[in-house]
């Protein structure tokens, strides 16, 4: 009898993210609850809103009831958001991106940490923004405290352009998940494979769903498929939502494993590789610094 996989997903309902569920949802054997805002056509869904901490753990516990005793399988942490600046804050005083990209994704990995199998796999979505090396254009993070990427305005060295300042929470987010994974490959009792997975340069996505209209405009035009050909003779990261949302259900399905001593997946021109990410991804006191923090941020206590 062929063993049934559980798979709890956020992001799963657009873009790269909607490509991944439904491949799991095809798969015989996998069973997947997707958090989402909405439901969506022929998959398990359960409400979930990541700028609100409160319902981040309505939905953990949800997924509790929803295994049933079972163990969790696959935890695919996928969901964020890109904003025109670093002004907004959530119900819980949080910058959102910072909230939305990595504290509540922080959370719900607490609360769902033991019901993981011992076959588990988690995988957070990254960039290769983290990294300046890549010259990707947006300004890198400076730091990953997490007490100054919450409440921006208290950082001394905060970008004074709007635009620059949401950019900046953006890539700073992506560094958290690199660290986050990096603690996740050291934790007693965490996942026996964890992965932070950068999808490249993926347009046509709802990451943009917050910016301005011509840059929303200007992100769909971009995705469409007759480009990407083009387009990839000037930008060799960029890959298609088809080729990115494969690379992330296979990651999910151990069908993509990590070399030893590897945990950073970089999609490139569609071909999974696994680099060295920047020197702070890879800081282990960064790492735990940013867990204990995190922690204290969302009121964890283990």
């Amino acid at each position: 009898m062929r063993t049934v996989r559980t798979v709890v997903m956020t992001g799963g309902t657009s873009g790269l993210g909607a490509v991944a569920a439904q491949r799991l949802t095809r798969e015989g054997g996998v069973r997947l609850l997707l958090g989402a805002r909405r439901e969506t056509a022929g998959a398990e869904t359960s409400p979930l809103h990541l700028d609100q901490l409160a319902s981040v753990r309505e939905f953990a516990d949800a997924v509790h009831r929803w295994l049933d005793g079972a163990a969790l399988d696959g935890l695919v942490l996928n969901a964020g958001t890109l904003r025109a600046d670093a002004d907004g804050r959530t119900v819980d005083g949080v910058e959102t991106t910072f909230a939305v990209n990595h504290l509540a994704h922080h959370l719900l990995l607490r609360l769902l940490l033991p019901a993981l199998s011992t076959r588990a796999v988690a995988v957070l979505t990254t960039s290769g923004t983290h990294d300046p090396a890549t010259g990707a254009g947006l300004p890198p993070p400076r730091h990953a405290d997490a007490g100054l990427l919450a409440h921006p305005e208290r950082d001394p060295g905060r970008e004074r352009s709007p635009r620059r300042a949401g950019q900046h929470a953006y890539t700073a987010s992506k560094l958290c998940a690199l660290l986050t994974v990096r603690r996740l490959t050291h934790l007693p009792g965490g996942p026996p494979t964890a992965i932070a997975f950068c999808p490249g340069q993926v347009f046509g996505t709802g990451l943009a769903g917050q910016l301005p209209l011509r840059s929303r405009v200007a992100w769909s035009v971009l995705g469409h498929p007759l480009l990407r050909r083009p387009l990839r003779r000037l930008e060799p990261a960029l890959n298609g939502a088809e080729e990115a949302g494969a690379a992330l259900a296979d990651l999910t399905l151990g069908r993509l494993t990590p070399p030893p001593g590897r945990c950073y997946a970089a999609l490139r021109s569609g071909v999974l590789s696994w680099p060295d990410p920047s020197a702070p991804a890879r800081d282990d006191q960064l790492a735990q610094a940013l867990w204990d923090d995190s922690d204290r941020l969302v009121g964890y206590r283990s």
